[in-house]
């Protein structure tokens, strides 16, 4: 039974990566949940504070996920459609065969959803789709080095505790 939790553990931390840039998955929540799984095998000790604090960590990321590129957006003068552009485009680059798809898609969403919202000021959609696509890279960047940190946490841990699991 700790294979399996181990493996999926692992699963979990490595999906959580490329949640931090898919508005799909939430990257940090499922890296959390590797960790969770990891302390669940009968090899490793409970560390309530390792869990605990991660766990506030996650949530505090969370929360900054939804602040910052709304943040961004209506800083650069934008609007809603801007936000949900954004993260359709995403969807929609990252699928698209072509290297960095997934922030020319970001990109261009939020420039075609700030057009919807008002075609005439072209100008400010350019400049909102700016300000989103800033917000989106700075939560996607934030992301990341949580779900890095996440990772390295999950290895330690498991070097650690290496002769009890293997």
């Amino acid at each position: 039974m700790d294979t399996i939790l181990l493996v999926l553990g692992l699963i979990c931390v490595v999906a959580g990566i490329f949640g931090s840039f898919l508005p799909v998955l939430p990257g940090p929540s499922i890296s959390w949940l590797g960790l969770l799984l990891l302390h669940l095998t009968t090899a490793i000790p409970n560390n309530y504070w390792v869990l605990g604090i991660t766990l506030l960590v996650t949530i505090v990321i969370a929360i900054l996920d939804y602040v910052i590129p709304a943040k961004g957006t209506k800083k650069f003068g934008g609007s809603s459609y801007g936000v949900w552009g954004t993260n359709i485009g995403l969807i929609v680059g990252f699928f698209i065969p072509i290297p960095f798809g997934f922030v020319v898609g970001a990109f261009l969403g939020a420039f075609i959803g700030e057009l919807i919202y008002d075609k005439k000021d072209k100008k400010r959609a350019l400049k909102a789709a700016t300000g989103s696509f800033l917000g989106f890279l700075a939560s996607s960047f934030m992301k990341f080095v949580v779900c890095l940190i996440f990772l390295g946490t999950f290895l330690y841990i498991v070097w650690q505790n290496s002769e009890r699991l293997f």
